[in-house]
């Protein structure tokens, strides 16, 4: 797992004119919370958020927490981060302590791997579900479920039984959905036919 360090600051006024005042002062507001940390108000400098979790991780980019407060030195990963609807610009982070030696929940992104049969034949390949919840160890968080669409035809379905976790990684989920499917009209016994006697 990747690993960054963020400069976050105590957030001394609480509730949504705390939240305003930060936001009025260019930072963005939000929450540490954790089952070993007490929840403590934070204020971070977007520019520096940006930086921390852009990397191939992402939002499961463990964060070592710096500055003057409770979560000094506490690791953590972005749990949700809302943004402006116009702007685009974060409004409020949330932050999940985590502890290393415990498994934990995390949101991984779904990777389509190579161009599928469908998509040759004229299909469109649609990836219903861009995230999968993982259970695992912070360290064994993969950068992406990597899912390989070239043998589907169009009509074929890959659900989330039908995928292999990586190692120490359980995917979680009570039903069977779909991940990732290919749409199009095939082609007619009448089309097919004709196409071979072109070719």
């Amino acid at each position: 797992m990747v690993q960054k360090e963020l400069n976050v600051s105590l957030r001394q006024r609480i509730g949504k004119g705390g939240a305003r005042s930060a936001r009025r002062e260019g930072l963005v507001p939000g929450v540490v919370y954790g089952s070993h940390i007490e929840p403590c108000a934070v204020n971070v400098a977007p520019k520096t958020l940006e930086e921390a979790i852009n990397t191939e991780a992402g939002w499961n980019t463990l964060l070592t927490l710096k500055g003057d407060g409770p979560f000094d030195g506490v690791l953590a990963v972005v749990k949700d981060i809302q943004y402006d609807a116009i702007r685009r610009t974060p409004m409020h982070i949330d932050f999940q302590a985590i502890d290393m030696k415990n498994k934990a929940s995390f949101m991984v992104p779904v990777n389509a791997v190579g161009k599928s049969a469908g998509e040759k034949e004229g299909g469109s390949l649609q990836v219903i579900r861009k995230e999968l919840e993982v259970f695992c160890l912070p360290t064994s968080v993969p950068a992406s479920i990597d899912i390989n669409v070239e043998a589907l035809a169009i009509g074929d379905v890959v659900h989330i039984d039908d995928i292999a976790a990586p190692e120490g990684v359980e995917l979680v989920h009570d039903v069977n959905f779909t991940v990732i499917t290919v749409v199009g009209r095939k082609p007619s016994e009448e089309e097919a036919a004709g196409a071979e006697e072109e070719a």
